[in-house]
């Protein structure tokens, strides 16, 4: 397991890097907002239908998504430098991705 410093530092900047994308792939698709409250980031739906919260879980070192009545836990990969998660291999930003496409219906949506 990484140390805490380093966990807070690659999960900030994984974080920060999956908003930008975020923000670029909001404003092209208009269904959705990215907030940023204190590390916690919160995709929220512009139909009200739900949201989705991204949150850096620093006692176990995982960064943690809520979404599709799902909770999904990504541990940080050496090899990758990445939080991927086990199960399917997915990153941080390619798992957000796909949980954006399933939700909304639109295969279009990407984080660049």
């Amino acid at each position: 397991m990484i140390d805490e410093a380093t966990f807070r530092r690659v999960s900030d900047a994984a974080l920060e890097a999956l908003k930008q994308s975020l923000i670029v792939a909001e404003d092209a698709s208009g269904a959705f907002e990215t907030e940023d409250n204190n590390g916690v980031m919160n995709i929220l739906f512009e139909d009200g239908s739900s949201k989705f919260v991204l949150t850096p879980n620093t006692p176990v070192r995982q960064i943690w998504i809520s979404a599709l009545s799902t909770s999904f836990k990504l541990d940080w990969s050496e090899a990758s430098a990445s939080f991927v998660l086990p199960r399917t291999g997915e990153d941080l930003k390619t798992l957000t991705e796909r949980l954006l496409r399933e939700h909304l219906g639109d295969d279009g949506i990407q984080l660049g």
